[in-house]
């Protein structure tokens, strides 16, 4: 049974997730706490498998809240937000931190999106209640079991081993769950010149994507903004799949890359996919492309990898200790397609190397 800690202070939304919660079979909710400062006694008196976690809550808000109960009574913390205004940046930096992920507060029975926010919800307390954190010291880590020991070398070795004779054009990236975190692990050490464009499919609840973007670029060099049709794919810039469309490339006239954007069917549940985005650019990109899948739930990217071998691309995947959820990394190392596997910090300076 999944012990659920519920801190949310309007009563309305509170009972709307102690409801859909309790209708699950495998999960119990054993707290309500209405403020800040409840959730942090809560989640030390009751240890909750996981604690959903509002953000905007009198005397404590979830940012603080968060980081008390990391710090203090770690374990795994999913913020449960509005997508209104500021909220959404400020359940972004709630991962800073020790949250995992973030989801939209769920709609009532009556309205269309209830079915979808159920799921969602039920889906994400299922996985994350299974996530070993740690206690967390000092602004900004994974808050995660940590990674195994590796020479602070070893990104750089393996971009050695990986470089080839063909220039890098494009690096194009895949997560999910814990996805924010790890990207901006990797976006935050790379220099404002990087010699190329990056695409990002990040699996995010609608109404996040704009924050995401806003968000990764307060701790980037590089220039960090949501992709746009037709728009040039300069080096230096990364260009975020926005809400419900596909983000692949083109080649114009000229040759260079463009940004291409597409309503065309979801991809298995998912658009934005990464198995749409690895297959946009091997087509285009072929062996100028480094692709990167992260952590993250299900399999979302790995027949859209198996395009990129086959057009001589280079695959880099994120390792189990690093990743909040072993879902598509392990699923892409399953395929036998990847060419290296890398904790996060590894994976920024092996991006770096291979690109530069």
């Amino acid at each position: 049974m999944i012990r659920v800690l519920v801190a949310e202070d309007s009563a309305t939304a509170r009972a709307l997730l102690v409801s859909l919660l309790t209708a699950e079979p495998d999960m119990v909710v054993v707290g309500e706490a209405h403020t800040g400062l409840e959730a942090v006694e809560m989640a030390e008196r009751l240890q909750p498998d996981l604690v959903t976690m509002d953000i905007q809550m009198p005397h404590l808000d979830g940012i603080e809240a968060t980081r008390r109960i990391m710090t203090q009574s770690p374990r795994p913390i999913l913020i449960v937000s509005s997508t209104a205004g500021h909220d959404v940046e400020q359940s972004l930096e709630a991962m800073r931190s020790g949250a995992l992920m973030v989801i939209a507060k769920p709609g009532g029975a009556g309205t269309p999106t209830h079915d979808i926010d159920r799921r969602q919800l039920t889906t994400m307390v299922r996985a994350l209640a299974q996530v070993k954190v740690v206690r967390r010291h000092g602004s900004f880590a994974q808050g995660i079991m940590p990674a195994r020991a590796t020479s602070a070398l070893a990104g750089a070795e393996a971009a050695r081993r990986l470089r080839g004779d063909t220039t890098p054009e494009l690096v194009a990236i895949a997560a999910s769950t814990g996805g924010p975190a790890a990207l901006q692990a990797i976006l935050s050490t790379l220099p404002a010149r990087f010699p190329v464009p990056i695409f990002i499919v990040q699996h995010i609840a609608r109404g996040f994507t704009a924050g995401l973007a806003h968000w990764l670029s307060g701790d980037a060099a590089v220039r960090v903004k949501l992709a746009e049709l037709g728009e040039p794919a300069r080096p230096g810039t990364v260009y975020i799949a926005p809400d419900d469309r596909h983000l692949g490339v083109r080649r114009d006239a000229s040759g260079g890359l463009r940004v291409q954007l597409d309503n065309a069917i979801p991809v298995g549940t998912f658009r934005p996919s990464a198995t749409y985005m690895f297959r946009s650019c091997a087509e285009h990109v072929g062996r100028g492309l480094i692709a990167v899948i992260l952590t993250g739930m299900g399999d979302d990217g790995v027949e859209g990898l198996r395009s990129v071998k086959q057009s001589g691309g280079r695959i880099l995947a994120q390792d189990e200790a690093s990743s909040v959820i072993y879902g598509m990394p392990r699923e892409a190392q399953r395929a036998g397609i990847v060419d290296q596997v890398l904790g996060i910090t590894e994976m920024a300076r092996c991006i770096r190397e291979l690109a530069g």
